[in-house]
């Protein structure tokens, strides 16, 4: 009934790569096109959620500070509905939990006096 809607996220599977090899995360989503604006975080055990991607359908993604200098990370969003993200080169450092989250397009206006 009312209410904000939680975005209704599709679960990827365990991903089980060799080292050396690339490991490709799915995400995909049933919230509509509007819901086109899609980020990608990593979580290291022992350590906090941090953000690496932003990504919109077509464009290229928007690395976070920390992750803009690597090249070990690709990302991808054909559509509104789905995206990839990718971690090359695997060695062990790179075992952690890898999340995807979507989120609807806003617009904010200001205004000046």
């Amino acid at each position: 009934v009312g209410g904000p809607r939680v975005p209704q996220i599709l679960p990827a599977d365990i991903l089980w790569e060799k080292e050396g090899d690339n490991a490709t995360i799915q995400c995909s989503h049933i919230m509509g096109a509007t819901y086109y604006q899609m980020y990608w975080y990593r979580q290291l055990p022992g350590e906090t959620m941090k953000q690496i991607v932003y990504t919109t359908a077509n464009t290229n993604p928007d690395f976070e500070p920390d992750f803009r200098d690597e090249m070990k990370f690709t990302a991808k969003k054909p559509n509104a509905e789905s995206g990839t993200f990718t971690v090359k080169n695997l060695v062990p450092e790179d075992n952690g939990l890898y999340f995807c989250a979507v989120s609807e397009h806003s617009d904010t206006d200001t205004c000046g006096s």
